[in-house]
C-alpha cells in the first residue's frame, strides 16, 4: 500500500500535466477568444491553477516522506514551495494561451519543438527510472511534458546550473511567445483585449517572484537548512557528490514486531526518484543515516 501511495502521486503528477495543464491553456483560450467570462469560468480557471500547483507540492512531499531524515516539510516551506510554482506556472499558461490566440495552428509547431528540446535535455542528464530501455524512453517523454510547463528535476547532483539554463528558456520562450502575440496579425491587442495589457504587465514581475520565492526556499526554508547548518554555497536538491548515499524510510517494522523474519522490501522507483532529489549533503549528520535502507 506504501508502493501504490507513492506511484499514484506519480501518475496523478502525470495526469496533471499531460490532461489538466493543457485544459487549462484550452479554457484561457475559449475565455479569450470570446472575450468574454462566465463567474464560473473564472472561478474553475483559478481553482485548475491552484490543482495543477497543488499536485506539484503533493508529489513533492510523497517523495520526501521516502527519506530517512526527520525533517520533513513543515507548514511555512510548503506554503512558499506552492506559491513560487503558482507564479512561475502563471505566466507560462498565459504566455501559451496567448500565442494560441493569436497562432492557432503555431502551437502544433511550438509543441513538438519545445517537448523534442526538452526530451533531449533529459536524455543527456542520463536518467535511470525504468528497467529497460523502452519504459525508459517513455519515462522520458512524459518528463519532457511536465518540462514544457513546469520545472522538474530527474538527475542527481547540484542543481543550480541547471536551473538557470531551464528558466532562462522557458523565460525567453515565453517572451516571445508574447511578442509573437502583440505583433501578430489584426487590430492592436489593447482594442480587443484592453484588460490584457495589466495582465502582461504583472506577468514578469509575476515570474521574478516565483524565481525570488525559490531562492527563498532553498536558502531558508528548505528542510535540509534546517537539519543542519550550512557551509556555503547553493545547494538546491543536491549537494553535488557521485556516492552519496541516502538512507530510506523503512516498511519492514511490523514484519519484526510480530517476529516474522523477512526481507526487506525495495521499490527501486521511488529510491532512483529519492536519490535524484533529495541526496544527502556531505555535512549531513550521522543521526540521519540510521536506519534500514529498503523503501
Amino acid at each position: 500500500m506504501a508502493f501504490l501511495t507513492h506511484d499514484i502521486s506519480m501518475l496523478r503528477l502525470f495526469e496533471t500535466f499531460l490532461e489538466n495543464a493543457p485544459q487549462l491553456v484550452l479554457l484561457l483560450y475559449s475565455v479569450l477568444r470570446s472575450n468574454k467570462a462566465e463567474p464560473s469560468q473564472g472561478m474553475g480557471i483559478c481553482t485548475a491553477f491552484l490543482c495543477v500547483t497543488w499536485s506539484l507540492l503533493d508529489y513533492h512531499q510523497s517523495l520526501r516522506s521516502f527519506l530517512q531524515d526527520k525533517y520533513e516539510m513543515g507548514w511555512g516551506s510548503s506554503v512558499i514551495y506552492f506559491l513560487w510554482n503558482l507564479f512561475l506556472l502563471c505566466p507560462r499558461i498565459l504566455a501559451l494561451a496567448l500565442f494560441a490566440l493569436q497562432w492557432p495552428y503555431g502551437v502544433a509547431v511550438h509543441f513538438p519543438l519545445v517537448w523534442l528540446a526538452m526530451f533531449l535535455w533529459v536524455r543527456l542528464q542520463g536518467t535511470d527510472f525504468m528497467e529497460s530501455p523502452g519504459p525508459e524512453q517513455l519515462y522520458r517523454a512524459m518528463v519532457a511534458v511536465i518540462l514544457y510547463f513546469s520545472w522538474f528535476n530527474v538527475a542527481p547532483g547540484r542543481t543550480l546550473h541547471r536551473s538557470i539554463i531551464y528558466h532562462s528558456f522557458i523565460l525567453v520562450d515565453s517572451t516571445l511567445l508574447t511578442l509573437a502575440w502583440l505583433w501578430g496579425p489584426g487590430s492592436p491587442p489593447e482594442e480587443q483585449h484592453p484588460f490584457l495589457i495589466p495582465a502582461l504587465c504583472a506577468a514578469l514581475p509575476c515570474y521574478l517572484l516565483g524565481l525570488l520565492l525559490r531562492i527563498t526556499y532553498y536558502r531558508w526554508l528548505h528542510p535540509n537548512v534546517r537539519a543542519r547548518p550550512r557551509s556555503g554555497g547553493d545547494e538546491v536538491d543536491a549537494d553535488g557528490r557521485a556516492d552519496g548515499a541516502v538512507e530510506f524510510r523503512s516498511i519492514s517494522e511490523p514484519c519484526e514486531l510480530r517476529g516474522v523474519s523477512e526481507p526487506d522490501l525495495v521499490n527501486s522507483r521511488l529510491r532512483c526518484l529519492a536519490q535524484s532529489h533529495f541526496p544527502l549533503s556531505v555535512l549531513a549528520e550521522p543521526h540521519l543515516l540510521n536506519g534500514a535502507a529498503a523503501v
